[in-house]
């Protein structure tokens, strides 16, 4: 598997460009972010900062932190309890034009793996990166992340997560 890293950058400036390559794709609209991998408590910091700098793009953003959505009825409970409010609008603080950023482990398994119009998975270390993310970035050192890039083509499917091969 081919594996192609930046350099390691200010997490600003990481977060920055995140936000603006996400903006330039969904720029309007209830929209849905998913940040996942990194261990307990990485994805929850990573998303919040990645709430803020959408913040100060002039974005409404609401923050949700979901768990362990891959454990028994998770999938179902997240639709019901954060997904179908927000895209019905009835979910406290969503407007027409608001982005809710969700941490939680599973988001990109199974069925939730479509639910996002983009998702971010978080590297903690030597682990394989999930192919469902559009975005992968290397948090081992969380001031000086990097984003990488993976040819999946070379990933056999014998390591790919269930579903995804």
């Amino acid at each position: 598997m081919t594996r192609t890293a930046y350099e390691a950058q200010p997490r600003e400036e990481l977060l920055e460009g995140i936000a603006e390559e996400f903006l330039h794709h969904a720029s309007h609209g209830r929209r849905l972010i998913a940040v996942d991998g990194g261990g307990a408590g990485v994805a929850t910091r990573f998303a919040d900062d990645l709430a803020g700098v959408l913040a100060e793009h002039g974005q409404p953003t609401l923050r949700v932190s979901v768990g362990d959505v891959g454990a028994g009825a998770g999938e179902a409970v997240l639709r019901a309890d954060t997904v179908d409010p927000f895209r019905a609008g009835t979910l406290p603080g969503a407007s027409d034009d608001t982005v809710l950023v969700v941490d939680g482990r599973g988001l990109l398994d199974g069925g939730a793996r479509g639910i996002w119009h983009f998702s971010l998975w978080l590297l903690a270390g030597d682990e394989l990166p999930h192919s469902g993310a559009a975005v992968i970035v290397d948090v081992t050192d969380p001031d000086a992340p990097k984003r990488f890039y993976y040819d999946y083509c070379a990933l056999p499917p014998s390591v790919n997560r269930a579903g995804l091969g």
